[in-house]
């Protein structure tokens, strides 16, 4: 059986979350969030740009003050890790989360414009005043996370990973076993051919079902963000946690694509 939850810290999350990267305020989205949340969310991804802020912005509308059910994960530093203005960037996060502390905060992007140590201390300072739980990172390799787990815990990997782009293999072999949630973003991208429409065909299920269940067995430290605005799509998005997929499939659709 594929395990359906996993546990950020002391909270247990399904494994199947929520991009929002192209969510405005609005709203209808705002309904959209809600209802969502009413549907079993657990782990809502959004990001200081996304939108050009309104994303941040609709969810703290939206659900503030949140849900203990209810972890979001917002990310800073995309352009620049120059510590003054990641700490302007977190302050912005925490004014349209509409929140005194963010559940899990990512590092964007690494970049050489200030050293690491200097970013992830200031970081660091954020988590020990507690408006920070918890630390990520994305779009990172296993020596890049080594280096930055030796000045702040991490909690949670995000790269790009699906059924049709597998770059990230050995991070994701290393955060299984040193406990770190891996969340591929763009967990839906390529992978098409006859073997996912064949196992989809067989279960009654969409081909992104299949691919959301292909990521679920890949991993139990994966835990996928498809993005949409649709309540009816998020649903059948969580669906996929109720797909097994038997050992030959999945031999078939790694093999396929």
């Amino acid at each position: 059986m594929v395990a359906k939850t996993f546990k950020l810290d002391e909270v247990e999350l399904p494994r199947i979350g929520l991009g929002t990267n192209r969510l405005r305020d609005t709203i209808s989205n705002r309904s959209f969030l809600r209802s969502a949340v009413a549907a079993g969310l657990g782990l809502i991804d959004t990001a200081r740009l996304y939108a050009g802020g309104d994303s941040e912005a609709a969810i703290g509308a939206a659900l503030a003050p949140y849900p203990g059910s209810v972890a979001v994960a917002t990310k800073g530093g995309y352009r620049s890790n120059e510590p003054d203005g990641i700490r302007a960037e977190i302050e912005q996060s925490l004014v349209r989360l509409r929140t005194d502390t963010i559940d899990l905060w990512y590092l964007h992007r690494f970049h050489d414009d200030a050293p690491l140590e200097s970013t992830m201390r200031l970081i660091g300072e954020y988590v020990d005043a507690g408006r920070i739980r918890r630390v990520g990172l994305s779009e990172v390799t296993v020596a890049q996370i080594r280096a930055a787990r030796a000045i702040v815990p991490i909690a949670a990997v995000q790269n790009e990973y699906g059924l049709g782009e597998r770059k990230h293999e050995d991070v994701i072999d290393f955060c299984a076993a040193e406990g770190i949630a891996f969340v591929p973003f763009y967990p839906l991208a390529g992978g098409e051919g006859p073997a996912l429409l064949e196992a989809a065909e067989r279960r009654g299920a969409s081909p992104d079902q299949i691919k959301l269940a292909w990521l679920l067995h890949r991993s139990e430290c994966i835990v996928p963000i498809p993005g949409t605005l649709s309540i009816e799509h998020f649903r059948a998005n969580l669906a996929a946690l109720e797909i097994e997929l038997r050992a030959d499939e999945l031999r078939s659709l790694a093999g396929a694509a």
